[in-house]
């Protein structure tokens, strides 16, 4: 395909097209098992013109690490170095060392390390996983959810809980030992069995070395993370574990009780494995230890557990997944749940936030306005409103409204003591009355009155529960009816965002394209505030990223900081963007 003179007038509506019919025909390759087809295919993509342009546009334009450089300290390119870096990309099998950062990990006094690549290596790898992850996501088990397209930590949630809602069950919570940093590269390259030349790039990634300050360290073992192509390669490494787990312990009569299969849950290289039998929990712990001693992997000890869902085991009643605590709870006649049949279980199921993560975000509200002890009000609440936005839109798919009452008034005591300290002098009551509204039910609201800005409430974010994806589904199938209707229910969707893709019928008004899985949206103003535009959703539009920053100018090139984020999960990866139905009912990327 010709290529346009210049970045900006690139025809994306038809490059998107080009790259995600090739991506469904690797995807359906894969899915009937033919792999000559599969790797032609491949091969194809590793050489369109199409797949290289968008990779580069969404390392130098989509990514949230796009400023971020690494061994070269090349980190903002302009947009005509984008052609050429695009037409640069070509598997020659070699690779530029990691840039070691570290940045804190939540929960513990720990730094987590990561691997910068440089932006060449970075888009290579973009590149490359466009080609691989189809043909693995018509391979991946069901129920895998980390770090895969079109799924989140609310599907996995939603998966234990489908799991225990019937049944009290042991359960083995288990995280694996520094997974991303240990695994065996020589299993790992055996497993993913690539064509020649993707493996000798996959090699060469793996090999490449880490640059930790000025000193080079060799990487014999582990995928850094900080590359594109990690998540997949991490994901291949522990594929079979669920397959594994069920062929070892099927469904069985045992003296004529009727045992179901063990069920593994995977998020990651986090994962439980449930069932009704205690034995069989320690002997499936056993024979994943072994399994992963393949692929050089261990179990972590002190993040390994047996328990129980019900009755106390360890000290402990239920366990903790991905910052929620699933435990179930005797309960009478009149609140019990019942079985398929109508009968009582005696039990109710309910999942929380964990202890550990309130008591993180508590501190994480604590520290904001301890920081903010000398700035404006507005100010304050301007830093606080997306911590409290995020966090209650992450647990707002379980029974999280106590929890949601008991952070406002802590949050609220913490506010009294900031207020108290801005004016000692004055009494308690003016203070009050300065920076709270407060009506006739006694509801106490913080707000700025200069600029009509208010504090966001935990317990005013709705609990809605979250529909699992179906079994083996992926956005590479085609069926956007399917993918459309899930991405207005997702969890990290906000719920003014829903309504504008609801009424652009899920495209972006810039460039004509359908919102899919992966993109990053930002929220446009048709009139700009600095014309005096409202938040009023008839003066707002949602726009890709990339097409927000050409809109107004502010390619990544000039420097500009682009504010906007997409939401993120606090406790988990990010959110998936599930692919959109054309508002005509055909598909435009058939």
């Amino acid at each position: 395909m010709p290529v346009n003179d210049g970045w900006n007038t690139l025809p994306w509506f038809t490059l998107e097209q080009d790259l995600f019919r090739l991506q469904k025909r690797i995807y359906r390759a894969s899915q009937r098992g033919d792999f000559s087809a599969l790797r032609r295919l491949q091969k194809l993509l590793l050489t369109s013109q199409a797949a290289k342009l968008i990779a580069v546009r969404r390392i130098t334009q989509d990514n949230m690490g796009k400023k971020t450089a690494g061994v070269d300290g090349v980190k903002l390119i302009a947009p005509e170095q984008r052609l050429g870096l695009a037409e640069s990309l070509r598997l020659d099998g070699e690779a530029a060392p990691v840039r070691r950062v570290y940045i804190p990990k939540p929960g513990t006094d720990e730094l987590r390390p990561l691997g910068i690549p440089t932006i060449h290596d970075r888009a290579l790898q973009t590149l490359v996983k466009l080609a691989l992850e189809p043909e693995w996501e018509a391979r991946f088990e069901p129920n895998s959810y980390g770090f895969r397209p079109g799924r989140s930590c609310w599907d996995a949630i939603q998966a234990i809980y489908a799991a225990v809602c019937q049944k009290d069950k042991y359960v083995l919570d288990a995280d694996i030992a520094k997974c991303f940093d240990r695994i065996d590269h020589e299993a790992l390259l055996a497993k993913v069995s690539a064509a020649p030349a993707v493996a000798r790039q996959l090699r060469a990634w793996l090999k490449a070395g880490i640059l930790d300050g000025n000193t080079l360290f060799p990487s014999e073992q582990g995928t850094p993370q900080g590359g594109a192509v990690s998540p997949l390669l991490a994901n291949i490494a522990l594929h079979g574990l669920e397959e594994l787990v069920r062929r070892r312990f099927p469904a069985r009569m045992v003296k004529g009780e009727r045992l179901y299969a063990a069920i593994l849950i995977r998020y990651a290289d986090d994962f439980v494995v449930l069932h009704e039998k205690e034995d069989v929990v320690r002997e499936a712990q056993a024979v994943i230890a072994e399994w992963l001693r393949t692929m050089g992997l261990e179990l972590k000890r002190s993040k390994t557990r047996i328990g129980h869902t019900l009755r106390d085991v360890g000290g402990r009643v239920g366990f903790d997944f991905l910052g929620f605590t699933v435990r179930q709870f005797p309960a009478g006649a009149t609140r019990t749940q019942c079985n398929g049949s109508g009968q009582p279980l005696g039990f109710v199921t309910l999942i929380k936030p964990s202890r550990e993560a309130v008591q993180r975000h508590v501190d994480r509200l604590r520290e904001i306005i301890a920081s903010h002890s000398q700035t404006s009000q507005a100010t304050l609440i301007g830093h606080l409103n997306p911590v409290i936005q995020g966090w209650s839109r992450y647990y707002s798919t379980q029974v999280s409204k106590a929890t949601f009452h008991k952070l406002d008034h802590l949050l609220t005591q913490m506010l009294l003591r900031w207020a108290y300290r801005r004016h000692p002098r004055r009494p308690r009551s003016w203070v009050v009355r300065k920076y709270w509204d407060i009506d006739k039910g006694c509801n106490w609201a913080f707000r700025c009155r200069q600029k009509d800005f208010w504090l966001c409430r935990h317990d005013r974010t709705l609990i809605v529960r979250h529909v699992k994806v179906q079994r083996a589904r992926s956005p590479f199938d085609g069926d956007w009816l399917y993918w459309s209707a899930r991405l207005g229910r997702h969890p990290g969707v906000a719920p003014g965002v829903a309504r504008l893709l609801k009424k652009q019928q899920g495209k972006c008004p810039w460039c004509g394209l359908f919102f899919r899985h992966g993109d990053v949206w930002n929220v446009d103003h048709l009139v700009p505030k600095s014309q005096r535009g409202t938040d009023a959703e008839d003066n707002l539009q949602l726009l890709h990223r990339h097409c927000h920053l050409r809109k107004h100018g502010k390619l990544p090139s000039s420097g500009v900081n682009d504010n906007h984020q997409a939401t993120e999960e606090p406790d988990a990866g990010k959110p998936a963007r599930p692919v959109l139905k054309p508002s005509g009912g055909s598909d435009p990327f058939a």
